[in-house]
């Protein structure tokens, strides 16, 4: 990037600072070294020695249009000279041209947004909301899913990082669909579907329907694997929460704002849920926004009655700003239109072919520009490249090889996430599956199946 001239210097002062004075989410602070970042173009950034990295991990899969998209940039310097902020009880055009853009990509039943700071505490006004509306308490979600950081939201969790931090309650954990490692002992994805959704049932009778306020659900999940639902899933959730008058929330922050190829990951079915929690996308992460979309039915239980939550930065001007600049880019470069063609064209053929080459990758998965490599062992037994809750030198070999080579990579667990911006052209995700091949042959050594490539 011509105008960027790297400083090493300034790039020590700026580890040297944050090993000092930031605490990091998630980390043993005396155990990370955190990567000095100086700036962002499109599909890449730099760090302050000049070295340049392909993003395949959109920071934490939420730069859904690239860094520095200049229209956004400018949208955000245009609102910072007209008014940089505003409380949230009074009106203001930005926040209103944002809910009417969000209202209309969600569907017809959906009538108005709460706005929050991001998806956590839109999780958890998701589901005051569910609980307020049906006069009941509890909340089933996956137990492969992420939803937050915040008391309720991490309950809801059900990834390890709930595990130090259950201090909610109300909270119910149930097995969704995931053909690859069924729980269910399918064969094949109706067979899933089919079981998934007695199963979920079963958990609602022994629970109690009358007990139950939402199923909350990543409608793509997300971090705990990109485990797309078999086709008739969502609708099966749906006709369940019709027959026990339960409410469905749909998670968003991460499938949302085109990053399955459509605008929302729920779209893929045909199912509308009660309530749609959004966050990461909407302004590709430019500035911190996430909220809730009602639907008509639930905003109408407030008419009349106080919602009981707030927050001092709803709808900050500066992040709807940005978010009405993202949404309208993203119709005008038609980004989510680009993002289901480069999923089914290029990035999910090139992912099998990569899968051909290397045996660790046991199973590819995946929409637009969402996907997920399995990594295993052993592909006969489908024993993972590492442990559930946990690393690998296999994992961590691979990581630093990406990073080395200039591919800034999304780990978990045993599997590589495959998600760079929903607007990455060809050329950038094959310079990309480039590095990726040759990071997987580095680490095929630890592949002990017989049918080793």
């Amino acid at each position: 990037m011509s105008e960027f001239i790297p400083n090493p210097v300034r790039g020590k002062e700026v580890f040297d600072l944050d090993r000092k004075h930031v605490f990091h989410s998630w980390s043993a602070q005396a155990q990370i070294s955190p990567l000095p970042v100086a700036t962002g173009k499109g599909s890449y950034f730099w760090d302050f020695d000049g070295k340049q990295y392909l993003d395949f991990s959109c920071q934490l899969v939420f730069t859904n249009i690239g860094f520095q998209h200049p229209k956004v940039v400018s949208a955000i310097q245009k609102q910072a000279e007209l008014l940089s902020t505003v409380a949230p009880q009074v009106a203001n055009d930005a926040r209103g041209e944002a809910a009417k853009r969000i209202v209309e990509l969600a569907g017809a039943h959906h009538e108005k947004v709460f706005f929050t700071n991001g998806g956590a505490d839109g999780i958890e006004n998701a589901i005051r909301m569910a609980r307020l509306h049906t006069g009941r308490h509890k909340v089933l979600s996956f137990y492969r899913s992420y939803h937050g950081n915040t008391t309720t939201a991490i309950s809801a969790t059900g990834d390890p990082r709930r595990w130090p931090n259950e201090f909610a309650y109300g909270h119910v954990h149930f097995f969704g669909p995931y053909t690859y490692r069924s729980a269910f002992w399918s064969q094949n994805e109706e067979q899933e579907r089919q079981r998934a959704l007695e199963h979920l049932e079963n958990v609602i009778i022994f629970e109690g329907p009358q007990t139950i306020a939402a199923i909350l659900i990543e409608s793509v999940v997300g971090t705990a694997g990109v485990l797309i639902p078999p086709a008739g899933y969502l609708e099966g959730v749906r006709a369940l929460c019709d027959k026990y008058g339960i409410l469905w929330i749909a998670d968003e922050v991460m499938s949302g704002f085109g990053r399955t190829g459509k605008w929302f990951g729920y779209q893929h079915s045909a199912a509308e849920p009660d309530l749609i929690v959004f966050a990461k996308g909407v302004n590709s992460g430019y500035v911190p926004l996430g909220g809730v979309v009602i639907s008509g039915a639930v905003s109408a239980t407030f008419n009349d009655r106080v919602f009981p939550g707030g927050l001092t930065y709803s709808g900050h001007p500066l992040a709807c700003a940005a978010a009405v600049a993202t949404i309208d880019v993203m119709k005008e470069e038609k980004i989510v239109e680009h993002a289901a063609d480069m999923g089914s064209r290029v990035i999910g053929p090139a992912l099998r072919e990569l899968a051909k080459k290397h045996s660790v990758i046991g199973e590819v998965r995946g929409l637009g520009v969402f996907w997920a490599l399995d990594l295993v062992k052993d592909r006969g037994t489908r024993e993972p490249l590492a442990p559930y809750a946990g690393s690998s030198p296999a994992m961590n070999e691979l990581v630093a090889e990406c990073k080395k080579l200039g591919l800034m990579p999304f780990t978990n667990f045993n599997r590589m996430h495959v998600v760079p911006p929903c607007n990455i052209s060809e050329a950038e995700f094959s310079e990309g599956v480039e590095i990726l091949d040759k990071a997987f042959t580095l680490i095929g050594k630890h592949y002990t199946g017989t049918d080793k490539k």
